[in-house]
């Protein structure tokens, strides 16, 4: 499943002259690409799709998706172990 993921933006630099961020996903930090929104600041919330950000987001609507999220188990499958999570899926102790 494909998902755009809220996330805070916790840096901002550049990367080979690509304006990059790197970004807390509810304890999960990636490496962000922020072309499509360059002007982003440190502290802010974007919505991330493979990689890039997509969009802003307010924190009271960030903290609850991601609350959601978490709730359904959904940050666990994009951002764990996917080998471990498979094990469990499959019935296989890990």
């Amino acid at each position: 499943m494909c998902l755009a993921v809220p996330g805070r933006v916790l840096s901002v630099h550049d990367e080979a002259g690509t304006v990059m961020a790197d970004v807390d996903f509810g304890g999960a930090r990636k490496k962000v690409c922020l072309a499509y929104i360059p002007d982003i600041e440190v502290g802010e919330y974007v919505i991330v799709h493979v990689g890039f950000a997509i969009q802003r987001l307010d924190e009271a609507s960030a903290l609850e998706t991601l609350a959601t999220f978490e709730r359904l188990g959904i940050l666990e499958e994009e951002f764990g172990d996917g080998f471990e999570l498979a094990a469990r899926q499959a019935g296989v102790q890990p």
